[in-house]
């Protein structure tokens, strides 16, 4: 949410018309420092929810009560879910509610025609897979009971090691339906590479994820492998496709003939961050998870992190591109659209 509401800022600095492009409603889009409040509230809810916690295990007055204290995590998901689904008029419902039609429709791609935000919320999710993951484990954790004696016996199961692949591939199972649907509705053949490319990432997140769970020569050649392949492909869509960068006879060498942003440098640093942040999910096949001095873990966290800011890096070249070029096919517009230009439509 941070990195979003950082998008809005320089969105909205640079002119980029993301209300109209991503279809809000007149008067209800939230602006940055809306975001950055709705951010800085749960950020603060979890930090409080993760101190009462360590709280009641220090306490030596509530230390026995070990079974309320490993309800906490479970109630502040809860709460947050209450708070998105909660029906009445405050903490941006409006917002709330398209995000949630936005989330459903990527559940049931094949279903509805896709539309801009659809495609670029399955886009956001696909960067979110640990936290996915973090779902399930909680359902293991809470549903299996072993929060009561603060244990973690989900690997010991057969279908929870299954459930770990079968949830990640979802938001990438999501776009891959997605571009073919729009290659079936738009008969643009661009849409069936783009498929071909998440396609290739479910095999090499597949591939990853075996290979954590087994080892092995065999499984490290194959999650290396793929892995390389889809990097390599994901890489090239994020700079020539997504963000229209690399182009060889453009007025601004290697970028693009439209920019907004006055400083070329920028962009060039951005593709260098975007290839580097691309490689640092190769960590596992590298086996850079097994550093010394720092806990499994926490490294999987750190680079869940630096893929989030990865994606909140594309997500201002990728609009920033889609306002200027239109790349992908819907109409765009360099201002905000006054009412009375509301019947062009009707006239062309």
């Amino acid at each position: 949410m941070v990195m979003y509401g950082a998008n809005i800022y320089y969105w909205r600095r640079f002119r980029v018309n993301y209300p109209f492009i991503f279809g809000f409603k007149q008067g209800t889009e939230l602006g940055y420092r809306q975001v950055l409040l709705l951010a800085s509230g749960l950020s603060l809810l979890a930090l409080a929810a993760a101190l009462y916690h360590l709280d009641m295990d220090i306490d030596p007055k509530t230390q026995s009560f070990q079974t309320v204290t490993e309800l906490t995590p479970l109630a502040l998901v809860i709460v947050l879910f209450l708070i998105t689904f909660f029906p009445l008029n405050i903490i941006y419902r409006s917002s709330r509610f398209f995000f949630i039609r936005c989330v459903w429709r990527c559940l049931l791609a094949p279903l509805y025609k896709v539309t801009l935000p659809d495609f670029f919320l399955a886009d956001q999710l696909t960067s979110q897979v640990q936290a996915i993951r973090s779902l399930q484990f909680y359902v293991c954790y809470y549903g299996w009971g072993n929060f009561r004696e603060r244990s973690n016996t989900c690997q010991e199961s057969k279908i929870y090691p299954i459930l770990y692949i079968f949830l990640a591939i979802i938001p990438f199972w999501s776009r891959f339906i997605q571009c073919l649907r729009r290659l079936f509705e738009e008969k643009d053949l661009m849409q069936g590479f783009n498929s071909l490319k998440y396609l290739s990432t479910i095999v090499a997140l597949v591939m990853r994820t075996l290979y954590d769970q087994k080892r092995g020569t065999f499984w490290r050649v194959m999650a290396a492998s793929t892995s390389g392949i889809t990097t390599v492909a994901n890489t090239y869509w994020d700079l020539v496709i997504d963000w229209g960068l690399l182009q060889r006879n453009s007025k601004n060498p290697w970028l693009r003939d439209k920019l907004l942003v006055p400083y070329k440098i920028v962009y060039f640093v951005a593709i260098v961050l975007n290839i580097i942040l691309r490689l640092v999910w190769m960590q596992l096949v590298l086996d850079f998870q097994e550093l010394p001095f720092l806990h499994r873990r926490a490294f999987i966290a750190i680079v869940a992190c630096l893929e989030i800011l990865r994606r909140g890096m594309w997500n201002f070249f990728r609009l920033e591109n889609e306002h200027l070029n239109n790349v992908g096919k819907y109409r765009a517009s360099k201002s905000v659209p006054l009412p009375f230009n509301y019947d062009e439509d009707k006239s062309m």
